[in-house]
């Protein structure tokens, strides 16, 4: 998939208005430490540390709508209570979200609670009312909707069977989309998918189009198999199925299954991961990409939701840097330092170490490669400053680098150790020390730590700084007399 493409997709979408639909809910995360089991029954006993709260359900695909860049109408339904009104706050305080909140008075508003220790969910409480929402606050919502939809390119109908997408909500959001000339994307519960009609686009996880077409959604063919017979049964005009790590598979009304990889990437907690793909798709399909295009941006924006605590976001900014990190077709490659000075902070923000070491690495040998493992093995993320073609002339002479800075950044990045790689034209790394502000700083060879270039910048921070012991007989040099050397 072209890169530059899903950067337009991003900027073209900057501004763009979405109205979603559901059942807005409170998430509420209470955070503490466990250090010993209870002596009245095998649980553990948490202390409790501090708390948190966030919109969740439809809140949190406003949130997430939020942060990629668009503006977004949602309409939801609370309970006359102190969550109702917590709810209404925070939303009251995100940019771009217009929360129109319907309040029914004999119906409490959603909260899930979740107990958190030592990044782990322990216990996770719902309190909710399942019934459908009343006629009148029905209508309220058809109301609403139908004014949302004048000035919306797009509507999202974020079912989490609470109650508020009901049949007539479903087909006032079905004809308002066709009133206006805009798609309508549902993200069902239950199994009646055809109760959605004919939506552009259907999203179910895998587990959810399994129980609704009765067929298992493990391997690529299990999924194509079941969004074939998934089409033939319902009128929707096409399906997306999110499929956790392995990525997503969709159809369309041509019958053709595609199917995209997820990404290998370190999961902190699944909650709202949904929530941010279906954000995703619509920030695709508002900007006028195709299904493929905007399923790729869902990709890439819930594999980084995922790295993240709580119910979390993804901000178009972190979209950004992960599509022109590679991050989709398996290497890092060039990177920006701009763009990586952002990763880095997200990265901290997770609770990963940052490492960092520097080289030519002209021509790969064992000697960089212990370099880099020892590295790694001592850091959660390692960052490569690579010396630029014209930084190798200088300190090399003027026939290197063997391999341009393009292949040698390529080689390195394809490595399971290095994380990203940026290139520096400067003599040093202090530079690139100075603006990345690393936890751990590597450096191998017969070096003291005063000699280190950025050692200074590193120990300062309170971070560590690491040698490691060079290979005997292992040098880009030692390779390239070797090459060059005549047999007797």
């Amino acid at each position: 998939m072209d890169t530059s493409a899903l950067l337009g997709l991003i900027a073209a979408a900057a501004g763009k208005r979405i109205v979603c639909i559901g059942d807005v809910m409170l998430d509420r995360f209470v955070y503490g430490q466990v250090t010993r089991i209870s002596p009245e029954a095998p649980v553990p006993i948490m202390r409790r540390t501090r708390e948190a709260a966030m919109p969740g359900g439809a809140g949190n695909v406003g949130r997430n709508l939020s942060t990629l860049g668009l503006r977004t109408a949602l309409i939801g339904v609370v309970g006359d209570d102190p969550e109702g009104r917590q709810l209404a706050e925070l939303l009251g305080h995100i940019d771009g979200v217009e929360a129109d909140l319907i309040v029914m008075r004999d119906r409490p508003t959603t909260l899930k609670t979740r107990f958190v220790a030592g990044g782990q969910q322990l216990l996770r409480v719902d309190a909710e009312d399942l019934r459908a929402i009343d006629l009148t606050t029905e209508a309220d919502i058809v109301m609403s909707l139908e004014d949302a939809a004048k000035d919306a390119c797009l509507i999202i109908l974020s079912d989490y069977a609470k109650g508020a997408i009901t049949e007539n909500v479903i087909a006032a959001a079905i004809a308002a989309g066709r009133a206006h000339g805009i798609p309508v994307i549902a993200d069902p519960k239950g199994l009646d998918f055809a109760r959605y009609g004919d939506v552009d686009l259907l999203k179910p996880n895998a587990m959810e189009l399994g129980q609704a077409i009765g067929l298992t959604v493990e391997t690529d063919r299990d999924a194509g198999e079941a969004l074939a017979k998934a089409m033939e049964m319902l009128p929707a005009k096409a399906i997306v199925v999110t499929r956790a790590a392995k990525g997503m598979s969709f159809v369309q009304r041509d019958g053709t299954v595609m199917h995209r990889s997820g990404e290998a990437r370190e999961v902190y907690d699944v909650s709202g991961a949904g929530d941010t793909s279906i954000a995703a798709l619509a920030l695709g399909l508002a900007a006028g990409g195709s299904l493929a295009e905007a399923v790729e941006l869902a990709i890439a924006a819930s594999g980084i939701a995922v790295g993240k605590s709580g119910t979390a976001t993804v901000s178009a900014n972190e979209l950004n840097t992960a599509l022109q990190m590679g991050l989709r077709n398996g290497g890092v490659s060039h990177v920006p330092l701009e763009t990586l000075v952002d990763q880095v902070e997200v990265w901290r923000d997770t609770n990963l170490t940052v490492g960092f070491t520097n080289g030519c690495f002209d021509i790969l040998h064992p000697g960089h490669l212990r370099v880099l493992e020892e590295a790694k093995a001592r850091c959660g993320r390692l960052v490569v400053g690579l010396n630029s073609d014209a930084s190798v002339k200088r300190l090399k002479g003027p026939n290197r680098p063997v391999n341009d800075e393009s292949s040698r950044a390529r080689v390195l990045s394809g490595l399971s150790a290095v994380d990203a790689v940026v290139v520096f034209d400067e003599d040093t790394p202090e530079a690139l020390i100075k603006a990345l502000q690393p936890d751990l700083l590597v450096k191998g060879g017969d070096y003291s730590i005063e000699t280190i270039v950025g050692a200074d910048v590193v120990l300062a921070r309170g971070g560590t700084v690491h040698i490691v012991p060079l290979v005997d007989g292992q040098s880009t040099t030692a390779a390239i007399e070797r090459a060059n050397a005549k047999p007797e």
